[in-house]
């Protein structure tokens, strides 16, 4: 077992992230027995975040017996996180889902599927098709989110039904479609590698995406690393600019910075006048945001925002924008991301190494899903309002047009809030757990309890959506089936099948196939009969988008290429000849997806957080990853030894020196954390990474979303996590 050295969690976290990317062995992973020496090897992409590393497979009578690192894949170059070293341990779970659960107990899958379609059937016929909805995840294959997404609205008849994408990625979607002309994250990892200049805003790789942070280190260039972030992480402890902020004044901040930049003449005036619009509105807008208003709302001294801005200003050769949840889980998020885009466009940082505005993903899939899982987008980022693209769909798939919606889903939370209004009846949840990870969870759940009709396909019997459910359909997990993941760079990377899963559980795939065949509409999807006949459909649906895939000739290629990615054209291959490029990057000629190929200047007025601190709720609530080790929910990094080792073994709020002074509070005291909608008692840890003011909790804990306040961003929908009013009282 690990044993903590005398220092906070998150002072230690960095440093040995750092060493098990190196020397995993010292902490008992990636051992292989000598009795279990494999006789083969397939490659495959991690199932975790949206990094997508590579991981060659070890077999042993043709299953999975461990893993390593892949030292060719162009994404980790052979290192690995935690997650990933033990992503085959947590396939053996004693709770996985192996036989379907019918009011808790076993059934055939005749009975569950007969039980399933007679009851949406039957919620339809009553209420009509919008009283069944699904809600799906960025964990399975794209294949499998566009089989769900067609299912259920060309084959079932919802018009409803959205991701947990909706929960980490929403706002670089909204963000980048406004300002670029379509969903476009336009960089490589090789960009960590070649800026002279880093800015990470609300963004913590070295514990959230510890192979990107390794990417940074292997920076040779002697870059100068900001990061924007009300808390001394992990990240910002390595950087040599920290711009502790206060809680979502950062668009405050990022227009401050534009206000110094324009008034000091240090932007890219040729780039402004080719390749974009609007810019002269912006500089009028940002004219109000002098260094003293931007230092009184921001918390900053007018000396740091000079060293910020003169840190990028024109003349420095590469910076690159890097933002995450931080950013994207905020009231005002959209154009908090549109503000950092704004900084790129105006220094010229776009299309070039070592530059970008780049939206760093959350889970393994999130990239297919927010272009492939035919939910708020038609298949291949296409809209459902528009008549041409619904032909163009129709001829792709062979299905009907007049099966195919003319318009699309309602967001996530409407969803939820269609359900508490008795419009929704029915939601089909698939690989998602938001009874543990929704906003306000104790709200999440009434809501649930009011349904006439949850299903819950998974690998686990045992989350807490999973205990709501009339039905639970057992799911395969990564490794038991096959299907391609699109990570935040745009590469698709294949995943084969390398072990059985147990029980009576089937691949998503499997279960969709079987769901059309019960349903009676299997014959829309008699091409679908693979994961790779999919994929060749979902080819046809991309042509002439902007994420064309048409010129990958199948899963050899995009095996044998170490991933690729979009876009790439049949024109592009030919043009490439004999090898394509591992890394490529959009807008590298400065033409952006927009009808005059321009990119957009996007902005608002800042605005307070809606739920303030008040006397009674003086402290700041933010909460965000616990560690390297810990993923989402831990639905499945729970499940492991190993990582349970290397995980915050109680629940802990972070709070400042001078806050647990005056409440009379010392290291390991028991502390009551009140919010306007719950309470829990947790363990206090004494430290100086969280302001005064300010405390900090770890989203996996179960407990920590009673707490949250639902505010959504209104441009993404996207739930705002970072900042709750709480206030504490000893237990």
């Amino acid at each position: 077992m690990i044993k903590l050295p005398a220092l906070t969690f998150r002072e230690w976290t960095g440093p040995l992230t750092a060493d098990l990317v190196r020397e995993p062995s010292k902490f008992g992973l990636g051992q292989i027995p000598s009795r279990l020496l494999p006789d083969a090897t397939t490659k495959a992409i991690c199932g975790f975040c949206s990094t997508g590393c590579g991981l060659t497979i070890h077999l042993k009578d043709g299953e999975a017996i461990n893993l390593t690192p892949d030292p060719e894949y162009p994404v980790n170059l052979g290192a690995a996180c935690p997650k990933g070293w033990e992503a085959l341990s947590v396939l053996d779970a004693s709770d996985r889902a192996m036989m379907p659960l019918l009011h808790g107990k076993p059934v055939d899958w005749d009975t569950a599927l007969r039980f399933f379609c007679d009851k949406m059937r039957e919620i339809q016929a009553k209420h009509g098709t919008e009283a069944t909805a699904f809600l799906s995840t960025g964990q399975i294959m794209f294949e499998e989110m566009a089989y769900l997404g067609a299912l259920a609205k060309f084959g079932m008849g919802m018009i409803h039904g959205d991701g947990n994408t909706r929960q980490c990625m929403a706002t670089a979607v909204a963000a980048y479609k406004e300002s670029f002309g379509f969903d476009s994250p336009p960089f490589t990892y090789e960009d960590f590698e070649q800026s002279d200049v880093l800015i990470f805003i609300g963004a913590n790789p070295c514990i959230a995406h510890p192979i990107m942070w390794q990417r940074v280190l292997k920076n040779k260039r002697n870059p100068k690393i900001i990061v924007v972030d009300p808390r001394s992480t992990e990240t910002a402890m390595a950087a040599t600019q920290h711009y502790a902020i206060r809680p979502k004044s950062d668009l405050t901040l990022l227009y401050g910075i534009a206000h110094l930049l324009i008034r000091d003449h240090s932007i890219d005036e040729a780039f402004i006048a080719k390749h974009t619009t609007g810019f002269n509105d912006f500089a009028d807008f940002v004219f109000d945001f002098a260094p003293e208003r931007v230092s009184a709302e921001t918390g900053l001294s007018q000396a740091q925002l000079m060293l910020f801005a003169d840190t990028i200003r024109k003349g420095t050769p590469r910076v690159s924008f890097w933002w995450t949840m931080g950013v994207n889980q905020g009231h005002q998020a959209t154009r908090t991301a549109q503000a950092i885009i704004n900084l790129a466009l105006m220094t010229g940082n776009i299309g070039k190494p070592g530059t970008g505005a780049n939206s760093i993903t959350g889970q393994c899939n999130a990239m297919g899903s927010r272009l492939f899982s035919n939910t708020t987008n038609l298949l291949g980022g296409h809209d459902f309002r528009n008549a041409m693209h619904r032909e163009k769909i129709s001829q792709a798939t062979g299905i009907p047009v007049g099966r195919i919606p003319d318009r699309p889903s309602l967001a996530y939370d409407q969803i939820i809030q269609a359900a508490d209004e008795g419009q929704v009846k029915a939601i089909w949840f698939v690989a998602t757990n938001p009874s543990h990870s929704w906003i306000d969870q104790n709200e999440m759940n009434r809501v649930l309890d009011k349904l006439d009709f949850v299903v819950v396909q998974d690998m686990y019997c045992s989350t807490e959506t999973a205990k709501r459910a009339h039905l639970v359909l057992p799911a395969a997990g990564w490794g038991e089936k096959e299907g391609c993941f699109i990570n935040s760079e745009r590469r698709l990377g294949y995943s084969p099948k390398v072990r059985r899963a147990p029980g009576q559980a089937l691949a998503d795939f499997q279960i969709f196939k079987l769901i059309a065949h019960y349903w009676g509409c299997e014959d829309l999807f008699q091409e679908w009969t693979t994961p790779e006949a999919v994929f060749r459909v979902l080819q046809r649906c991309s042509e002439g988008q902007p994420c064309e895939i048409t010129g990958i000739e199948g899963y050899e290629m995009i095996r044998k290429s170490g991933g690729v990615q979009w876009p790439l054209t049949k024109v592009q291959v030919a043009d490439f000849q004999s090898q394509i490029p591992q890394h490529r990057r959009l807008f590298v000629d400065g033409r952006f997806f927009t009808a005059d190929q321009r990119a957009n200047f996007c902005f608002v007025e800042p605005e307070a957080p809606p739920e303030q601190r008040s006397d009674e709720y003086p402290f700041i609530l933010l909460t965000g990853r616990g560690s390297s080790a810990q993923w989402h929910t831990e639905t499945r990094t729970g499940k492991s030894a190993v990582l349970s080792k290397m995980s915050p073994q109680e629940l802990m709020l972070d709070i400042h020196p001078a806050d647990a002074d005056k409440l009379g509070l010392v290291d390991g005291a028991a502390i009551r954390v009140i919010s306007r909608r719950a309470e829990l008692t947790t363990m206090v840890r004494i430290t100086n990474c969280v302001s005064e003011g300010q405390v900090y909790l770890p989203m996996h804990d179960s407990r920590v979303n009673q707490l949250t306040h639902a505010s959504f961003d209104p441009h993404s929908r996207q739930p705002s996590y970072k900042y709750s009013a709480v206030r504490l009282i000893p237990a």
